[in-house]
């Protein structure tokens, strides 16, 4: 089934261009709700990429107009299967705002155009797919289909949801980052397995009218169960849920969805670095689509043309991140063989300036998993690698980044490498005098004047909730940032990140993020509203007050005029004489 790789074309949009490689129908038709960008950042490039260095034949259906079947037929109907994804953002939150305010802008979409995209995306789109192809294989992934997986809370409609696959319909979820199980998956279409009868393959999930699961499992309750008065059924679904997110002692979990039972297989193994390096490796245009010039292009692509992805994961631990529920919190990386190549490919685009804006990932210092341990016994179920206080078993080196910089910038061509993924201060701290030699050279070579740092709030209790380290750790580092600036004599500043009305601040806490953000005497432009997006530990307690591993209650503020107030708070910066809480 071997075919020959198509490197330096876009993968097919039309009749026209599958007509100009004498193909008569495609393998697999791509769906997405985001604009076609052929860079590895963006679902539908990698995981068609992949497809195509294995022999299939893919087309992309790049935000196909819902209301009309054309947009999905153009290339006719696909051989093996259609895949659907809604793209890099949840389509709820590309389109409205923490206020449910709708945007001004689509980065992912030509020209920066709303609308592009229906609401819920990846159930509408399967739904047309249905309409237009009855029974053909279909099969969901992405970060909405990943994060909604299970009965979730949506933010937008102030509702609880049944799993995404019991609205769409599709014969299978790929959930996490799809490349193992997509692969396997075409595998087992291409030698003619009926759909149906895929059900073990790792990082997927399926419905099943029968109650006869796979391997050992565990039973979450019910959506009849959670969508009850009782908030605490959803708590303990979600908690029941997250001990079991680990590819190497994970079970199956189960939840019953009215008639049917969603099955979750354990989570698909980490790449390893040869897959990493291959993923990385295809033969990308690193362009838009040309379709969209005239429109001036796609606007996300600025943020990552001349990025680099170095790894994967991240053992953090944030509570209103989700990356962990998709990307996994083992950490998976390349070589450096593979991004010093990737950079020498960087260095021969024309509009390259010699200025590479990042070499990171989730978080840019977790370049290696937190501990050994975690690649034969899995990450822990009860504890966090570094909250309350890292562990003891914590790898904190910083070594092997150091290096990974070091051979970047030694690229000929390349003028500046720069880091602005978010970098995990508590972890660097951690290491000691070694951690303070990687921050020299850190703000030597790769600050491009200000570090992005998240420290999230001040006060204590908040910042227990969002299992974030003591405000101390951050007061600590930004000394040290600032004695080593001055030795080098360079003006580089901190660029902290602050977020409002996260569940654990009321008045009290919002009062005490004021006072410290008016210590620092400036006003922040890096703040940002709590928005509960699916999946997250933050978004159970925001739905729950409830935090769901102790069953302590959590403060919660859902008022608008409340979460206003908040942010206009800490955005007034005054030192004497603000508001007191209870004006809040």
């Amino acid at each position: 089934m071997r075919r020959k790789d198509k490197g330096g074309e876009f993968l097919p949009v039309t009749r026209a261009d599958m007509e100009a490689r004498e193909w008569d129908a495609l393998d697999f038709l791509f769906i997405t709700g985001d604009a076609y960008v052929d860079h590895p950042s963006f679902a539908m490039a990698l995981i068609g990429r992949l497809l195509e260095r294995r022999g299939y034949r893919v087309g992309i259906a790049a935000q196909p107009d819902w209301r009309r079947p054309d947009g999905f037929t153009v290339m006719g109907r696909p051989r093996l299967a259609v895949l659907v994804g809604a793209g890099n953002l949840d389509s709820m939150l590309g389109k409205l705002t923490a206020g449910k305010k709708a945007r001004r802008k689509d980065t992912y979409s030509p020209g920066g155009r709303t609308g592009l995209r229906p609401d819920r995306a990846t159930i509408v789109y399967c739904q047309k797919i249905r309409e237009i192809w009855g029974r053909i294989p279909l099969i969901v992934g992405g970060i909405e289909a990943s994060l909604r997986r299970f009965v979730h809370y949506d933010y937008w409609s102030d509702a609880l949801r049944r799993s995404i696959l019991a609205d769409c319909q599709a014969d299978l979820l790929v959930y996490g980052m799809g490349e193992r199980q997509i692969l396997e998956i075409a595998e087992r279409l291409a030698k003619y397995h009926p759909v149906d009868s895929i059900r073990d393959v790792r990082g997927t999930c399926y419905l099943s009218d029968s109650a006869d699961f796979p391997g050992p499992s565990v039973e979450l309750p019910s959506w009849e169960a959670v969508r009850g008065d009782d908030k605490g059924a959803f708590a303990e679904a979600f908690r029941l849920a997250s001990f079991e997110q680990d590819p190497i002692r994970g079970k199956t979990l189960v939840q019953r969805q009215e008639k049917n039972f969603l099955v979750q297989l354990p989570p698909a193994p980490p790449l390893t670095e040869t897959m990493m390096d291959e993923v990385y490796s295809l033969p990308y245009t690193r362009g838009w689509h040309p379709m969209y010039d005239a429109q001036g292009g796609v606007p996300a692509l600025a943020e990552v043309k001349f990025s680099i992805t170095s790894h994967r994961g991240c053992f953090g631990g944030c509570a209103f991140c989700a990356i962990r529920e998709h990307q996994g919190r083992i950490v998976q990386a390349r070589s450096h063989a593979s991004i010093v190549r990737e950079i020498e490919g960087l260095t021969r685009l024309p509009d390259f300036k010699g200025y590479v804006h990042d070499v990171g990932g989730p978080t840019a210092n977790f370049r290696h998993p937190s501990c050994r341990e975690q690649l034969t016994r899995g990450t822990c179920r009860n504890r966090e690698c570094l909250f309350p206080e890292p562990c003891g078993k914590l790898d904190t080196s910083h070594a092997d980044y150091l290096e990974l910089l070091r051979a970047a910038r030694a690229v000929p061509g390349v003028k500046k490498v720069f880091v602005r993924s978010g970098l995990r201060y508590d972890y660097l701290m951690a290491d000691g005098e070694k951690g303070r030699e990687f921050l020299n050279e850190l703000c030597r070579y790769h600050v491009s004047g200000q570090l992005k740092v998240a420290p999230e709030h001040a006060s204590p209790a908040v910042l227990r909730v969002m299992r974030k380290g003591n405000i101390r750790l951050y007061r600590k580092f930004a000394r040290l940032f600032r004695e080593i600036n001055e030795q080098l004599r360079k003006k580089q500043y901190l660029l902290p990140y602050f977020m409002t009305s996260h569940p654990g601040a009321g008045p009290a806490e919002a009062a005490e993020l004021a006072r410290f953000v008016a210590e620092l005497g400036f006003c922040p432009e890096q703040v940002q509203d709590f928005t509960p997006t699916p999946g997250s530990l933050s978004t159970c307690m925001y739905y729950t007050g409830l935090d769901p591993f102790t069953d302590k209650a959590v403060i919660v503020v859902k008022n608008p005029k409340e979460r206003k107030a908040q942010r206009t708070l800490l955005r007034a910066n005054l030192i004497d004489g603000f508001a007191p809480p209870d004006t809040l």
